[in-house]
C-alpha cells in the first residue's frame, strides 16, 4: 500500500520533489528537486513514481486458470522484496528458494514496479517465448496433494509435498512442476485454513481467531476495509412521479484501524458483485471531486488501495471477476470464517447506527412491525435514491465521522484517521493514502465483461451492436493460436449499457464504443433482460436488436401507463374521501342546529335535505 510521507520522493507535474511535511489530511508541502522552490499541493495531485505509458494489462481476464496461477505464483516470490527496503542479498535468497535466477527476480520486481498490477508478471511472447503452461492434469495433481497430502494434521513440508507431486506425475506420464510453483500454491491458502487443518482447532482459536472487538492487521488506515449490504429501513420514490417503488439496498465499506466509511453504494438491485464492485470502487477514489459535485464542503480524506478486503461468505463475494479484480490489484479477498461473529463486529455495528439514523425520515419502515405500528411509510415516502445518496454522504462525513467511536476508545474516526496518519508519541505515522492513479480503469476491473469477435458491424453485445472507427483494425480477426476468430475483451457497466468498454490490445486501455445505431435510447441490464424474456416467452420469436428495443419502449410505456392509472386513482380516492369528509360535517351541523318548524322563516320540503348537494372543490370546477 503505497502512502505520501514527509522524506518521501514523490512526483507532481511529473516533476521529483521531496515531501517536506503533511498540511492537514489533505495537503503537503514539497519542494522541487530541480530548482529547490516549495509548493503547497494536493496529496491527490502527487504520485509516487513518474508518470508512464498505459499500464493496464488484459491478462488477468484472458488467461485460464493455469495460467493466472502461475502469474501468482510469480508475485509470491517477489512480494517480500517489496515491502520497505531490499537488499541484494534478499534477492538472492529469494532467486535461490525459487529456484529462479537473480536477473530473473530483478526483471519481476521491476516489470511489477513499473505498475503495480499483479498482471504484469504475466507470460508474453517477449519474455517467456517457448514456455508451455503446465496442463490441466497436472494442475489438478496439485490440488489434489495440496488437499490429501499436505493439508494433513503430519504437517509435511513444502519440499515433501513437492516429491510427492513429482512421483505422481511421473507415474501418469505428466510433466513434472518446479519447486517455485508448488511454494507459490502453497502461498495463496488462507491461513485460517492452513492453521486449522495442519495444527487443530485450538491452535487455530489461538492464534488466527481475533478477541472480541479486535481484527487482526487492521492497524493502520487502508490495512484492512470491511464490506458487507442490508436493505435500507426506508421507502424511495421515482425521479419522475415521485411515486414510491422499494427500499434500496446499501453496501458499505468501514475501515477496521479507524472506522470511517471508505466508500458506498446503494441499488435497487439485491446485493451482487457488481454492488460490491461499485463500493470497491468508490473506497478508492480520492473523493474531492465526488463531494464538490454534490456541494458537500467537508473532508473524506480516505482513499486508495487497500491490503485486505474482507467479506462474509455470500455467493456475490465468490465470483471470478472479483477474485480476478482483487489479485489483479494485490488486494487480499478474505472470507469471514463460518461461526465466528467476531470478525464483522465493525461494519454491523456501523449499520446499526446507520439504520437507527434512517428512522427519522420521511417514509421510513422502521426496524420491526412494532416499531412502524400504524406508519403508512408508502405514503410519507418522498426521498429519491439519488436523494438518498445524498443524504448518506453528508450523514457519514459531517456526522458519523465527527462522533466519538466506542471502538476507538471514545475518539471519532476522522480523528483517528489523523491520529494514524501523522503518529504519536509511542507510533509512527503511516502517511496519507497515495491515490490509485487510473481511477476508472480501476472501476472497469471491478465491472462485469464479456469476450466478443469484431465484425462488419462491431460487436455484439448481449444483441446489440456496438460500434466506433477503434475497432476497423480487428474486424474479423484471427487468434494466431487457435485459428479462429479472435476474441476481445468488453467490459459494461449494467445501469447503463448503452456503451461498453473495449479493451484495446495494443494500447492495453478501456475505450468507449457506443450503440451503432445512435437513435437507440439509454437502457439498463435489467430492462434488456426483461425485454429478452418477453421475446422469448413466444416460441415464434428470435432475438434481434429492433425487437428489444421495441420490447423495452413497450415496457416503458405500460409503466407509464400504470404510473398514470395510479395517480388518477389516488387522486379520485382522495377527492371521495373529501367529499365524504364535507358531507359528514354537514349533517353534524344540521343535527346540531336543527330549526323547529314553527320557528323557521324557511319552508323546506319534505323528504329534502338541502346539504345532500356535494359541493364541488376548487381545484374541480372548469372555469370558462
Amino acid at each position: 500500500m503505497k502512502t505520501i510521507r514527509p522524506g518521501q520522493l514523490v512526483y507532481w507535474r511529473d516533476s521529483a520533489s521531496i515531501v517536506v511535511e503533511l498540511k492537514g489530511l489533505m495537503e503537503a508541502v514539497i519542494r522541487r528537486i530541480e530548482d529547490s522552490s516549495i509548493e503547497v499541493v494536493r496529496c491527490a495531485d502527487l504520485k509516487p513514481s513518474p508518470e508512464v505509458g498505459p499500464t493496464r494489462d488484459s491478462s488477468h481476464l484472458t488467461q485460464d486458470r493455469a495460467a493466472w496461477d502461475e502469474t501468482l505464483e510469480r508475485f509470491a516470490i517477489i512480494k517480500p522484496l517489496l515491502q520497505g527496503r531490499r537488499s541484494v542479498e534478499d534477492v538472492k535468497n529469494a532467486a535461490e528458494r525459487s529456484g529462479k535466477s537473480v536477473p530473473t527476480i530483478y526483471r519481476w520486481l521491476k516489470r511489477y514496479e513499473k505498475t503495480n498490477l499483479v498482471s504484469s508478471l504475466s507470460k508474453s511472447a517477449r519474455f517467456d517465448k517457448g514456455q508451455g503452461r503446465l496442463p490441466k492434469e497436472v494442475q489438478d495433481i496439485i490440488d489434489e496433494q495440496i488437499e490429501t497430502y499436505y493439508l494433513k494434521k503430519e504437517r509435511r513440508s513444502v519440499t515433501q509435498l513437492h516429491t510427492r507431486i513429482r512421483e505422481v506425475c511421473k507415474s501418469r506420464g505428466l510433466p513434472e512442476p518446479h519447486l517455485n510453483i508448488i511454494y507459490g500454491r502453497v502461498s495463496n491458502i488462507e491461513d485460517g485454513v492452513k492453521v486449522k487443518r495442519r495444527h487443530g482447532l485450538k491452535a487455530y482459536r489461538d492464534n488466527i481467531i481475533p478477541t472480541l472487538g479486535k481484527f487482526p492487521g487492521g492497524d493502520y488506515p487502508n490495512a484492512v476495509v470491511q464490506i458487507d449490504h442490508t436493505p435500507v429501513d426506508v421507502i424511495i420514490v421515482d425521479e419522475q412521479h415521485r411515486l414510491p417503488i422499494g427500499r434500496p439496498y446499501l453496501t458499505i465499506a468501514i475501515d477496521v484501524a479507524t472506522k470511517m466509511v471508505t466508500g458506498f453504494c446503494l441499488t435497487l438491485d439485491p446485493p451482487s458483485a457488481l454492488s460490491a464492485g461499485l463500493c470497491i470502487a468508490h473506497a478508492v477514489q480520492e473523493k474531492s471531486n465526488w463531494l464538490a459535485k454534490r456541494d458537500i464542503l467537508a473532508e473524506w480524506p480516505i482513499h486508495g488501495k487497500m491490503a485486505k478486503i474482507h467479506v462474509d461468505n455470500a455467493k456475490e463475494f465468490r465470483g471470478t471477476m472479483l477474485q480476478r479484480a482483487c489479485a489483479l490489484h494485490d488486494i487480499v479477498l478474505e472470507y469471514r470464517p463460518r461461526h465466528q461473529p467476531n470478525y464483522g463486529p465493525h461494519v454491523e455495528r456501523a449499520f446499526r447506527t446507520f439504520m437507527t439514523e434512517c428512522h427519522t425520515l420521511e417514509g421510513t419502515t422502521f426496524s420491526n412491525v412494532k416499531a412502524k405500528a400504524d406508519y403508512n411509510s408508502e405514503q410519507k415516502a418522498c426521498l429519491t435514491l439519488d436523494e438518498l445518496e445524498l443524504w448518506f454522504a453528508t450523514f457519514f462525513v459531517y456526522s458519523y465521522h465527527n462522533t466519538k467511536h466506542s471502538g476507538n476508545g471514545g475518539i471519532p474516526p476522522i480523528k483517528k484517521f489523523a491520529q494514524l496518519v501523522y503518529g504519536s508519541d509511542t507510533q509512527l505515522g503511516v502517511g496519507l493514502p497515495a491515490r490509485v492513479e487510473d481511477e476508472e480503469t480501476f472501476r472497469l476491473d471491478f465491472t462485469p465483461y464479456l469476450e466478443r469477435t469484431i465484425q462488419q458491424t462491431g460487436a455484439l453485445v448481449n444483441y446489440i451492436h456496438y460500434y466506433s472507427p477503434i475497432l476497423r483494425k480487428w474486424i474479423k480477426a484471427i487468434d494466431q493460436k487457435t485459428n479462429k476468430a479472435k476474441k476481445f475483451i468488453f467490459a459494461y457497466d449494467p445501469r447503463d449499457i448503452s456503451v461498453v468498454y473495449f479493451l484495446d490490445p495494443d494500447t492495453k486501455t478501456y475505450v468507449s464504443i457506443p450503440y451503432l445505431n445512435s437513435a437507440r435510447p439509454a437502457i439498463s441490464y435489467w430492462e434488456l433482460k426483461a425485454a429478452l424474456k418477453r421475446i422469448k416467452d413466444d416460441p415464434n420469436n428470435e432475438p434481434d436488436e429492433d425487437k428489444i428495443f421495441h420490447g423495452v419502449t413497450l415496457m416503458r410505456k405500460i409503466e407509464e401507463n400504470a404510473i398514470e392509472s395510479t395517480r388518477l386513482a389516488k387522486a379520485q380516492r382522495t377527492r371521495e374521501k373529501r367529499n365524504l369528509r364535507n358531507a359528514q360535517r354537514r349533517r353534524q351541523s344540521l343535527g346540531a342546529h336543527q330549526l323547529s318548524k314553527a320557528d323557521s322563516r324557511v319552508e323546506v320540503a319534505e323528504g329534502l335535505d338541502p346539504f345532500d348537494e356535494v359541493i364541488t372543490p376548487f381545484e374541480d370546477i372548469e372555469l370558462g
